[in-house]
């Protein structure tokens, strides 16, 4: 009777450890052994008996045990967590491996090529902290809900070729969940291009958008326990990401992976797509997920698979750091030409702090990597060349997002008071992060970084540049403005609608222009509306 106890205790508590710790039962994962060798002690603990025992006219207690049985699983479950990681996994064993698991990096030829020219309207103006904020003031708005439910965390990703943070409702404490048996209803949605777009929705096509199973959810409806049991306990799963699809529909996107080098080497193979209201899990591999779905190679995998490519550039012995590459500040979300999206990070020196020897995008779907050899300055370089061209007024910088400028590669970032709220704007160039331009607008910024790097000369790649319209006039009306202390004119010429506008500095011949006068002007080819010059000669002045 007492041994069947025995049973009975253990198989409880071998039930709850499962429930709650869930974990997984596959090679290279330690929850599992570590699970057993947990029951074994229990076994062994409850099998201790002490008998007294007299040795040298002295008294004890003898604990006697059984160990035979629960001696050989403690030898092969310390084996298992000790040795064979040893002998599978590490790196000197290994090194090669490690540095192929990235897979084939290509050489690209220039970073500009692969990222389009963006109009001003689709820059990225509202990072994750303030998408934050934005989304708290809309529950802020809605007293009622904002009581029961909490934000969740915002992911970026495009939505019917619109960029915006998403972030679902949660329950904010077991009793709110106990009440609300049926889920949250609804979603946060913050273009990332427009902060005054923010929006909670809560209805898709006319049904609510509930969200019942959560990381915020408590027994089945816990999101990790409801994949744990429907057949997912053996196999890894990680980036548990809260996605919509094109027509608003939410869903939970799970990145499945798998130890390829002993107990180490996490590679996604595959994701799990999870109905937020029914909870239906369907699978897909990495070629056949849904097209909306922006990314399946977590940003953890690809900054471990980078330094391991950079780190292993020699072999293992290599204490002297020769060549050895490491990623800069971390990984971006940016978007390319082809409208998929990558991982892009800056690769550095081991030891270099503000320039780089390349940047590296790498699919978020697909894994593949390309890295571009162009110096440059690393995100934290372009950050401080930022707020250093307004230090008095202290503000902090987002973390920079390349964009393909006028064919330079260029860093754009939102330069923000100690609220967290946008107060200027700001553009370095990626090549030569001297050349800054900063403002209180987009159009004003990217006219300020446009002066910048036409008056650079050497300094930025000439093939880079976009070809100059060179076009001879006559100026139908002008006027002046200043900002920020430096003089505008804006100006009209005949035969065309858009307005022209440029600063003194490009010339001083600006200020003495009155309608009228002919003018020969340069600026860039891929401008359209507010056109921005890069050159003006008034020919009136009589001047050659």
């Amino acid at each position: 009777m007492k041994r069947v106890t025995q049973y009975i205790i253990l198989i409880i508590v071998a039930l709850i450890a499962i429930y709650t710790q869930m974990p997984v039962v596959a090679f290279g994962f330690q929850g599992f052994p570590a699970l057993i060798g947990g029951l074994t002690l229990l076994w062994v603990l409850m099998n201790l008996r002490m008998v007294p025992q007299v040795t040298n006219e002295m008294q004890a207690l003898k604990l006697l045990t059984k160990m035979a049985i629960p001696k050989w699983i403690f030898i092969i479950l310390l084996c298992y967590m000790t040795v064979v990681p040893f002998v599978t996994s590490w790196s000197l064993f290994r090194w090669n491996d490690y540095r192929g698991l990235i897979g084939n990096v290509e050489i690209g030829e220039n970073l500009s090529t692969h990222m389009a020219p963006i109009s001003i309207d689709k820059i990225r103006v509202v990072d994750e902290s303030l998408a934050n904020l934005l989304g708290d003031k809309v529950l802020g708005a809605q007293p009622a809900l904002g009581s029961q439910v909490r934000l969740g965390t915002f992911v970026i990703q495009k939505v019917r070729n619109d960029l915006y943070w998403v972030a679902p409702l949660l329950h904010s404490g077991f009793f709110k969940w106990n009440k609300n048996s049926e889920g949250t209803n609804g979603y946060v949605m913050v273009n990332a291009c427009n902060e005054r777009d923010v929006k909670l929705v809560q209805e898709v096509n006319g049904h609510k958008a509930m969200i019942k199973y959560q990381p915020e959810a408590y027994f089945g409806d816990f999101l990790e326990r409801h994949l744990y049991f429907n057949g997912y306990f053996n196999t890894g799963l990680t980036d548990y990401t809260f996605e919509i699809d094109d027509d608003g529909v939410p869903y939970w996107v799970v990145t499945k992976y798998k130890k390829t080098i002993g107990f180490y080497g996490d590679n996604a193979d595959g994701v799990v797509v999870v109905n937020t209201e029914t909870g239906k899990c369907t699978e897909y591999s990495i070629d056949q997920a849904p097209a909306w779905i922006d990314r399946i190679q977590p940003d953890k995998f690809i900054e471990e698979q980078l330094n391991d490519w950079g780190n292993f550039v020699k072999g293992f012995w290599n204490f002297s750091n020769e060549n050895k590459l490491q990623i800069t500040q971390g990984l971006s979300l940016v978007y390319g030409e082809d409208n998929k999206s990558y991982w892009y990070t800056g690769l550095t020196s081991v030891g270099a702090d503000e320039a780089t020897v390349g940047f590296v995008l790498v699919d978020t779907r697909s894994k593949k990597a390309v890295w571009y050899k162009q110096s440059g300055a690393t995100e934290r370089a372009a950050q401080n060349s930022a707020i250093g061209k307004v230090q008095e007024k202290r503000y902090s910088s987002s973390l920079p997002i390349p964009y393909n400028i006028n064919n330079i590669p260029t860093y754009m970032m939102t330069l923000k008071d100690n609220g967290g709220l946008v107060k200027m704007f700001a553009m370095v160039a990626i090549e030569d992060y001297t050349i800054v331009g900063v403002g209180n607008t987009l159009v004003e910024t990217l006219m300020a970084y446009k002066n910048a790097y036409n008056m650079a000369g050497n300094k930025i790649n000439p093939k880079n540049v976009t070809k100059k319209m060179l076009l001879k006039t006559v100026v139908s009306r002008i006027q002046s403005d200043i900002k920020n202390g430096n003089s505008f004119y804006y100006f009209t010429v005949t035969g065309m609608n858009n307005i022209f506008i440029g600063s003194s500095q490009i010339s001083n011949e600006m200020p003495v222009t009155m309608a009228g006068d002919s003018i020969q002007i340069s600026f860039d080819n891929d401008t359209s509306g507010l056109i921005d010059i890069s050159a003006f000669k008034n020919t009136s002045l009589g001047r050659k």
